[in-house]
């Protein structure tokens, strides 16, 4: 109610802004709204035809798409993000809950048979992608056994971490009918089981990347005399703060995670002069 109608700028207006943001020095572009699949509705456009169109920009050297539901999340667009120039091999996907029950009653448009489905398809196109899930806790008549649900379902799910909230009321929403009202400390009990499940998955998933050799823009901001940076597929690395690396795309080796669940990182030889 607050939002409206889903609505969004032209495709041309928006490669005017990422032809800018090229000139200004940007090297990664992130797609974000509150819908992406729903890009164009008033336009008589698509979110596919805007990717097409945005790969061709030249000097845009990563694009990355923050969050799209898995319903609108096309084999197609998949498909496209595997042979692309541009877009990296990371999405976040929000489930917000694996129960198909819960589902329901959020009036969420797709079950968790097409969740896995998404999931699957991107990991036979891109075995490195690194998948996002958005879930919400303690929705009103979540039971203990809907919550196990969702948490076996994610256990097994080839996915790398999760954003995990906890439902809080609303004014004006259906949800406030619904009588089976789950109480806070339950709420949070279960949050805090899945931000573990969480860190397990971030782990699982770093590690299967340790001693591989993969690209990271390093980002301007430090701190502690340590920057920071990010691979393709979302990979957090750190290594000792070089003003030569601020906005560069380094080719670096991942050599270990450490204590705060971040990569370290070899640098080339010829950064380390």
């Amino acid at each position: 109610m607050a939002r409206g109608k889903s609505r969004s700028d032209t495709i041309k207006n928006t490669i005017v802004s990422a032809n800018e943001a090229v000139k200004n020095g940007v090297k990664e572009i992130v797609l974000t709204g509150v819908n992406l699949g729903d890009f164009g509705k008033n336009t008589e456009e698509t979110f596919f035809d805007l990717i097409k169109e945005l790969d061709n920009v030249e000097g845009i050297e990563r694009i990355r798409i923050s969050s799209i539901e898995p319903n609108l999340l096309t084999n197609e667009i998949i498909e496209f993000v595997a042979d692309s120039k541009c877009f990296v091999p990371h999405f976040h996907i929000p489930l917000q809950s694996g129960s198909d029950k819960i589902l329901k009653a959020m009036r969420r448009r797709y079950q968790r048979d097409l969740y896995a489905e998404r999931v699957a398809s991107i990991k036979q196109l891109m075995p490195d992608c690194c998948i996002g899930v958005d879930l919400i806790t303690g929705f009103p008549s979540e039971t203990e056994e809907d919550f196990l649900d969702t948490y076996r379902f994610i256990n097994e799910l080839d996915v790398s971490y999760l954003h995990v909230f906890t439902y809080s009321e609303r004014d004006d929403t259906t949800a406030l009918k619904i009588k089976e009202v789950v109480p806070g400390e339950e709420r949070q009990r279960r949050t805090n089981m899945l931000r573990i499940l969480s860190e397990k998955k971030r782990r699982y998933f770093y590690e299967q990347h340790l001693g591989k050799k993969m690209n990271v823009l390093f980002e301007i901001e430090h701190e502690e005399g340590m920057m920071k940076g990010f691979t393709e597929n979302y990979i957090k690395v750190k290594t000792e703060y070089d003003p030569l690396l601020m906005n560069e795309i380094i080719e670096v080796e991942l050599s270990k995670i450490d204590t705060d669940g971040e990569m370290l990182v070899k640098l080339p030889f010829e950064i380390l002069i």
